[in-house]
C-alpha cells in the first residue's frame, strides 16, 4: 500500500537504487540539486534534513518555502511530490506549486495521480491556495493524464527559454468539509 512520508534517512538504499533507476534524468519533486551530496549516507542525511528544513525556509534566489513527501510502500522509495508554498513569476509562469516523479520501475501504476490526489486533499483540509498550479512537458502525455484525473483545467500551452512547449492546468482545491 502506498503511503506519502515526510524524507527520512531510513530509505537510503531504496532512494539510491531509485536514483539510478533515473540514470541522471532530473528527479522532479525529489528536490535533488547539482552539488547535494547522496552519494554517503552522512551526505544523504544533511540532504533529508534540508528537504526538511525547506519547509519553513525562507524564499532565497527564487527558491521558496516547500513541502516534500515521498511516495513509499513498506521500505521502498517509489517517488517524491513536492509543494511550493507559494508562486513567484518565474513559478506562475512555467514552475507551479507542485511537482512530482516515480521512479521508472514503479511507473505506470497510478502512484503519481493517488500522490496528487493525496497531497492536494492534505492541502485543502489545512485550508491551502484555493487553487494550484501544476505543469508538465507538452509531449508528457503520463504527466498530462495524472493532471488531468485530479481535476487539473488546461490554461495554456507555453514556451520554456529553450523554445520547448509545455502545458499549464490549474486544479481547484475543495476547501475543509467539501466547502
Amino acid at each position: 500500500m502506498l503511503t506519502l512520508v515526510a524524507p527520512d534517512v531510513s530509505f537510503y538504499e531504496s532512494f539510491i537504487e531509485s536514483h539510478r533507476e533515473w540514470d541522471g534524468a532530473h528527479q522532479d519533486g525529489a528536490g535533488l540539486f547539482a552539488g547535494d551530496d547522496i552519494g554517503s549516507a552522512e551526505g544523504f542525511a544533511a540532504w533529508v534534513a534540508k528537504l526538511l528544513a525547506a519547509e519553513h525556509a525562507d524564499e532565497v534566489n527564487g527558491i521558496v518555502p516547500c513541502t516534500y513527501r515521498w511516495m513509499t510502500e513498506g521500505s521502498r522509495y517509489v517517488g517524491a511530490i513536492a509543494f511550493r508554498h507559494y508562486l513567484t513569476p518565474a513559478l506562475l509562469n512555467s514552475g507551479g506549486h507542485l511537482g512530482y516523479g516515480v521512479r521508472p520501475s514503479d511507473r505506470g501504476r497510478g502512484a503519481a495521480t493517488w500522490a496528487l490526489r493525496e497531497m492536494c486533499s492534505s492541502l485543502a483540509a489545512v485550508a491551502g491556495p484555493s487553487r494550484v498550479l501544476l505543469t508538465c512537458d507538452d509531449g508528457n502525455e503520463a504527466s498530462a493524464r495524472t493532471i488531468e484525473r485530479n481535476g487539473g483545467v488546461l490554461e495554456d500551452v507555453r514556451l520554456d527559454d529553450e523554445g520547448r512547449p509545455f502545458r499549464r492546468y490549474w486544479i481547484e482545491l475543495a476547501g475543509p468539509a467539501g466547502e
